[in-house]
């Protein structure tokens, strides 16, 4: 094989040959498949945990045991399609969120990716010669040092990565709104940030903190970009939900392809977060005051304040992957508008490293 000019990404005594953490993606829109054609490149796939029982028959009536399940039936089912590097993602938001770590680690699962809040208290999961490596995701300094100082004093464990989460990533993002287009929180100035952070640390951890960055990162030339930026390797999710192994129907996907970057709205979330998602008919009416009734059996997310909520957004979510856009809308990344067509995993991968190359010239 050509050598290719991409470091591998060592997390932890694992190495991944391509330093690409593919990005969770909820509600099933990164599921066994596309997180084991990831995972088959030599990069890292990932396993969206929220709202992945959504398809169990008892979903209604045994919300904990329904997404257990599902969650430990898809991660043996990527195990089956792969011998590489599989990661779950665990929004620390989720009600449900000890049970899936648990889960996740009972599975053997290689990383527990965990944001939408700090996973503060995460290594209490894990027992003595644990297989799972621990990946939390922040969104500043700040965040990354609080982090760090409260696993080693608590647990005495240092995060075996650490993922920052720029304002330009799809989905939920953990900025006030009036950060978003601020560049004093463009992920160029948080990823210097977190990398003197984990530097800090390392000594007391005894072991390296690879920085990971995320959020907008399209191009193999992205890659370089943040790679001189001290970063060991990236998380890029919207560049592979266009791949014929994405779990998402082919009108999600299509969205994507047919979306313009001037449809890339900022919601508000009800989950009391803003998100980056592709703007149509659905969110245009709830814009316009529109609200769709809806029962909550489960309250699914710990911040969804699911009295008032305008519309259920774990169901808008499960209507997009199932294609059913006019009932919900697909999250995206700032670059969404830049797809043009659906092609492999492999193919993907291919252009990243072609891009690499060119930018590395």
């Amino acid at each position: 094989m050509e050598h290719s000019g991409l470091t591998p990404l060592r997390i932890g005594g694992f190495e991944a040959s391509l330093p690409i953490i593919q990005g969770g993606m909820g509600v099933g829109i990164s599921l066994s498949s596309l997180a084991s054609a990831i995972a088959n490149e030599g990069g890292v796939g990932t396993i969206a945990a929220v709202g992945i029982g959504m398809f169990e028959p008892d979903i209604y009536t045994n919300f904990i045991e329904a997404n257990v399940r599902a969650l430990k039936k898809e991660i043996r089912k990527a195990r089956a399609k792969t011998k590489g590097l599989l990661a779950v993602n665990i929004m620390v938001a989720m009600t449900n969120y000890a049970e899936m770590v648990k889960a996740a680690i009972e599975e053997k699962i290689d990383f527990i990716i965990s944001g939408a809040g700090l996973p503060l208290d995460m290594p209490k999961h894990l027992q003595e010669g644990c297989h799972t490596k621990l990946v939390p995701i922040v969104s500043s300094g700040r965040a990354a040092a609080i982090l760090c100082k409260r696993w080693l004093d608590k647990y005495n464990y240092a995060p075996d990565a650490v993922v920052v989460e720029g304002p330009l990533a799809g989905g939920h993002l953990g900025f006030k709104p009036e950060e978003i287009g601020d560049p004093g929180h463009s992920l160029e100035k948080l990823i210097p940030e977190v990398v003197d952070t984990a530097r800090a640390f390392e000594a007391r951890a005894g072991k390296q903190i690879p920085v990971i960055a995320a959020g907008g990162i399209y191009t193999g030339a992205d890659i370089l970009k943040f790679e001189k930026l001290g970063a060991s390797g990236v998380q890029m999710a919207t560049r592979f939900v266009t791949t014929i192994e994405c779990d998402a129907s082919e009108a999600f996907k299509q969205s994507y392809i047919n979306a313009r970057e001037e449809d890339l709205t900022i919601i508000k979330s009800p989950v009391g977060l803003p998100g980056r998602a592709i703007r149509n008919s659905f969110i245009e009416a709830v814009e316009a005051g529109d609200k769709t009734p809806f029962k909550c059996p489960y309250h699914c997310i710990i911040t969804c304040d699911y009295q008032k909520a305008p519309y259920c957004i774990a169901l808008a979510l499960v209507n997009a992957q199932r294609g059913n856009l006019a009932g919900g809308f697909a999250f995206a990344g700032a670059n969404a508008y830049r797809a043009k067509e659906i092609i492999s995993v492999k193919q993907t991968v291919d252009a990243i490293r072609r891009e690499y190359m060119e930018a590395a010239r």
